[in-house]
């Protein structure tokens, strides 16, 4: 049977897995060149659907702590993902994007007291070289801003992750995750109308991608985002959206007949293998010594015969007197 760990840690990695599919539903049923446009689509009116739901407002701090995590997760993030796209091959964005990781182990050691361990750094180093090689081609070209704008982006969700976690959840986890959407979409509002003008005449084909991105991508991949956010470590959920680009690139594979490299799939199994090192089984493995038993029962174990030890040495200073109670004890604990 399943962990409850394992079976959150699977409803957990639904959400990028969903992500994953963004990029061959931007290809296909989107217009082009509008990718402000659908980070927008996708937030805001999946915010105040979700808000129609739950009929809750931010009370208090919440209303800037719901800004302040809305525009790191959601607003500032996509933006800034869209400079990159813009200025960066594909590969050379998600493989500078994938230290993402890594950042959040940093900060959540800092900020929230989680362990820096040698298997967190590990697997996300192991994570960021899988995706490199999984997307990163040959003949990549660098550019300053691009390289900046990923990195702002992998630095400005990790810091929304964190802060996720530390500030805990006000409400239920539907309006939070309404609000956060919420206040994604209106900073991004702006934006996309000074940088993209308004938007084009939609195709019935641009709405399904449209109404996809913001039920299946937002409002349900968020909600479940979020939950896990908040009942898994940190760093273990932040490793987990390295099966955006894995998923992505399978998409491709399976639907739009796009070639996998040898390389790329070692990419895709390095990647799969830092998940499994961070991951529930990961850290079961590192806890199971030689001959089955935990380091709890063990410690046990020893501890008990320690004790039994020094039952000789209390016995003699009283004398050697001991009652035939005791003594039947003893023999049956041997």
């Amino acid at each position: 049977m399943l962990s409850k760990s394992l079976i959150l840690t699977l409803t957990t990695a639904l959400a990028p897995i969903v992500w994953g599919t963004t990029y061959i539903v931007a290809a296909e049923l989107l217009p082009p060149e509008r990718p402000l446009l659908a980070a927008l689509l996708r937030s805001l009116p999946a915010g105040l659907l979700l808000l129609l739901l739950v009929r809750r407002l931010p009370r208090g701090q919440w209303w800037w702590r719901s800004a302040v995590l809305g525009v790191l997760n959601i607003g500032l993030f996509f933006a800034l993902l869209f400079v990159a796209a813009y200025r960066l091959p594909g590969g050379v964005a998600a493989t500078v994007g994938a230290v993402q990781p890594l950042l959040v182990a940093l900060f959540a050691s800092r900020w929230i007291g989680e362990r820096l361990t040698g298997r967190k750094l590990a697997a996300g180093t192991a994570g960021m070289a899988g995706v490199g090689l999984l997307v990163l081609q040959a003949q990549a070209r660098l550019d300053a801003v691009g390289v900046a704008a990923a990195l702002g982006g992998a630095v400005a969700m990790a810091a929304g992750v964190v802060l996720t976690k530390k500030w805990g959840v006000p409400d239920t986890l539907l309006a939070s995750t309404s609000w956060q959407l919420i206040a994604g979409g209106v900073f991004l509002l702006p934006l996309a109308l000074l940088v993209e003008g308004p938007p084009p005449a939609l195709t019935g084909i641009n709405l399904a991608g449209y109404a996809y991105l913001c039920l299946i991508g937002s409002a349900l991949a968020y909600s479940l985002w979020f939950r896990g956010l908040h009942r898994l470590p940190a760093s273990s959920a932040a490793l987990l959206g390295l099966l955006s680009p894995v998923v992505a690139a399978a998409a491709g594979w399976l639907l739009a007949g796009q070639a996998l490299s040898p390389g790329q799939c070692l990419g895709a199994a390095v990647v799969l293998g830092a998940l499994v090192l961070a991951g529930p089984a990961g850290r079961a493995l590192r806890k199971k010594p030689i001959g089955g038993e935990n380091s709890s029962t063990l410690g046990k174990r020893l501890q008990f015969g320690k004790s039994l030890r020094c039952k000789p040495a209390a016995i003699s200073q009283t004398g050697g007197k001991t009652d035939k109670a005791e003594r039947n004890a003893i023999s049956r604990r041997g």
